[in-house]
């Protein structure tokens, strides 16, 4: 009689993509300083890695770029920014019509934005939110551009 066990063969580690990594890194980077950020890859690398908000980030002389519609969650604050390219603050704002959940939207919590512009975005949030961003909001006209480059 033979020994019928099977063979085992070794365990395989799948391997990362390049892709992938990169995109790790970027979900686990906490600040962004004089680069450009395209808000919706930014949104669809964390949702990848099952993270659903933004948390915790800083934004330092940055440009925003969309198409996206921000979602602007508890802790989040924006210091001497440009929000967009408008003459009505009112045309980057959205109403929700639930109080209870938002869908197709970046949500953004405890993050800073410091001297940043806003390309192709708008924002909603609650009516207090909503009514603070009316009030105090610049479009790019009103705020002079950073010096320097990019990275």
């Amino acid at each position: 009689m033979t020994d019928q066990t099977p063979t085992q063969t070794p365990t395989q580690t799948p391997t990362m993509s390049a892709d992938e990594a990169a995109g790790r890194a970027l979900v686990a980077r906490v600040s962004f300083e004089k680069e450009a950020v395209w808000l919706p890859s930014l949104a669809v690398q964390h949702w990848n890695a099952g993270v659903m908000a933004i948390d915790g980030k800083t934004f330092t002389d940055c440009v925003i770029e969309g198409p996206a519609v921000m979602a602007v969650m508890t802790g989040t604050t924006f210091d001497n920014c440009a929000m967009g390219t408008t003459s009505d603050v009112r045309n980057l704002l959205y109403r929700p019509l639930s109080t209870t959940k938002l869908a197709g939207v970046i949500g953004m919590a405890n993050c800073r934005f410091v001297r940043c512009r806003f390309v192709q975005v708008g924002f909603t949030g609650s009516d207090d939110l909503l009514e603070q961003l009316q009030g105090g909001i610049k479009s790019v006209s009103d705020v002079p551009k950073p010096t320097g480059t990019l990275a």
